[in-house]
């Protein structure tokens, strides 16, 4: 059998169309877009928020927990999206952006793959139009903000010992976490501890995807707490006057970008908040757009259902007023059968029984999206290596589940190899969606971070930290109590614990500790040891990566 291409192969070869004619397609003039080069714009002014006699649906793809062995949840909502286009409708991919640290790590590209791909993908990838760039100096422009205004007399007596907003950076850098700054002479401003986090995990990023408009933007984060004064009373990004300055260095970014599939069907890319810290979801107006642009808006959520899906569906479409019309579930045989306890050397050979030990993970995560009352099919992502029986068996366990599959093989085919799921969301898309989150937001925090819990997780109990219930108490006392939750956690499993697969039962989730997401308007609970600044692998995916004279890329992917 030949060897497949690469993905930048695979992206090198095809055609694009000008980015004009992508927008012209979507019934955008010229003027509502900016572009960047031949294939990439912003989609600038409101022309998706004028009035539409009958919006788009909206379909969220979701996904297992993520395995060693992958999933493909990001070319399977671009492969879908491709295969609806190829039925005569209108479908929009909407997605988050790539960060670089993820890029240069473990992950590599995400930007889909093999024919199921956004380009220019090394755009993409990489600097895109530059709104990570442009959150990360907004971002530090609050940072270098407070540490001026102590060196300058600091008359709203700020702590320095209680400085609770960080510097960011988009790059894996371990060796960040924990600094210090204005370090030497007086002049270099007051000396003392800092943190960097991943540009990713900044505030500013969850608020841009939950923006409604620039002024939006500007209002929340006047509202963002930065620290706390020695007298222990919240400063706000607005006492500090630069609110208007941060807007201003987001003026572009917060427009959401316009690029093309593969086969040259739209694709709309804009934020990327993390998943196990932040919401995980693409930015808000860019799904607005694509609802009042196309037929079918197709979003993602990211990692998991228990984290991103989640998230999407108690935090994101609450606070945009979505009503999602259909739930993609995707997950793999190979990771099935890794949850089932296969070592991932092994998961190329045919093992049924596995595949039935590891299925209840996919079986929670279809029930999970079932208690939000919105209609569900799965979609299994094909590997050349899965066997009839294999196949069979998920139909057999999927049947007692009630729950349809279809097969998905847009990674070999492109939007030819989703033609089978294509048909089942349509058909889904016509059923009633009976949406509604699964808490309320005026309940208790300990009740909402309960109904998570136990409810999606599966957990039987939840404990409290001390230092978590000082910050739940100061959050109260602040009048928060009533945002959404944000849950911090391992991505790896429904626990805490990175090391549980599958559908563990009768276990206990640890809340460490609580932050205020004031400006984003929701309140993170952190479990285990999520890390807001990653660090670089033993052998990172940028070893593998180089440009040849000429500009071609290798290794991305």
């Amino acid at each position: 059998m030949a060897k497949m291409k690469t993905d930048v192969e695979i992206a090198g070869e095809a055609t694009l169309e000008e980015v004009y004619k992508i927008a012209e397609d979507l019934g955008l003039k010229n003027e509502d877009i900016k572009p960047y080069g031949h294939y990439m714009a912003k989609i600038q002014g409101n022309p998706f928020h004028e009035p539409k006699e009958k919006e788009g649906k909206l379909i969220l793809v979701t996904a297992i927990n993520p395995t060693p062995a992958g999933e493909g949840k990001t070319t399977t909502n671009i492969g879908l999206a491709m295969a609806m286009c190829r039925m005569g409708k209108k479908a929009i991919s909407t997605l988050r952006e790539p960060s670089l640290g993820p890029v240069f790590g473990i992950k590599g590209g995400a930007a889909g793959g093999g024919y199921s791909q956004v380009l220019p993908m090394d755009d993409i990838n990489l600097h895109f139009t530059g709104d990570f760039h442009a959150i990360t100096s907004a971002n530090n422009l609050i940072s270098a903000a407070i540490d001026n205004h102590i060196h300058q007399g600091n008359v709203l007596n700020i702590d320095p010992k209680n400085i609770t907003f960080k510097r960011v950076l988009d790059m894996n850098d371990r060796a960040l976490r924990q600094v210090i700054v204005g370090a030497g002479p007086k002049k270099n401003g007051v000396m003392r501890e800092e943190g960097f986090d991943i540009t990713v995990a900044s505030e500013i990023m969850a608020i841009l995807c939950l923006a409604r408009d620039l002024e939006d933007f500007k209002a929340r984060v006047a509202r963002i707490i930065v620290a706390y004064s020695k007298d222990n009373k919240p400063i706000y990004v607005k006492d500090l006057k630069v609110e208007g300055a941060v807007a201003m260095l987001m003026k572009d970014a917060i427009m959401p970008n316009l690029v093309q599939t593969i086969e040259n069907t739209p694709a709309i890319i804009h934020g990327g908040p993390f998943a196990n810290i932040a919401h995980g979801c693409n930015s808000i107006l860019a799904t607005k757009a694509a609802l009042n642009l196309g037929e079918y808006a197709i979003t993602e959520a990211g990692f998991g259902a228990d984290l991103g899906a989640e998230k999407f569906l108690d935090i994101a479409a609450q606070e945009a007023d979505f009503h999602p019309n259909c739930v993609v579930v995707v997950a793999t045989i190979r990771a099935l059968k890794y949850n089932g306890g296969v070592a991932v050397k092994d998961l190329s050979e045919e093992n049924v029984e596995a595949l039935r030990a590891g299925f209840p993970n996919l079986k929670r995560h279809v029930e999970n999206m079932k208690k939000y009352g919105i209609p569900v099919v799965i979609a299994i992502n094909k590997f050349p290596a899965d066997t009839e029986r294999e196949l069979n068996t998920i139909h057999e366990l999927a049947d007692e589940l009630g729950v349809d599959v279809a097969l998905s093989d847009v990674f070999a085919k492109g939007g030819e190899g989703g033609m089978e799921l294509a048909e089942k969301v349509v058909a889904l898309c016509e059923e009633e969606s009976h949406y509604k989150p699964i808490y309320e937001r005026n309940t208790s925090i300990e009740e909402k971070i309960e109904t998570i819990s136990t409810t999606i997780y599966g957990a039987k109990d939840v404990v409290y930290s001390d230092d978590a219930k000082a910050v739940m108490k100061r959050i109260q006392e602040l009048g928060a109590g009533d945002l959404p939750i944000c849950m911090a956690k391992t991505q790896m499993s429904f626990t805490d614990d990175a090391t549980k697969l599958g559908a563990p039962e009768d276990f206990t989730i640890h809340i460490r500790d609580m932050r205020l997401s004031n400006g984003a308007g929701f309140i993170v609970a952190l479990t285990g040891s999520i890390m807001t600044m990653p660090g670089l692998p033993k052998v990172p995916a940028a070893n593998g990566m180089d440009i040849d004279s000429q500009g071609r890329i290798t290794g991305l992917s």
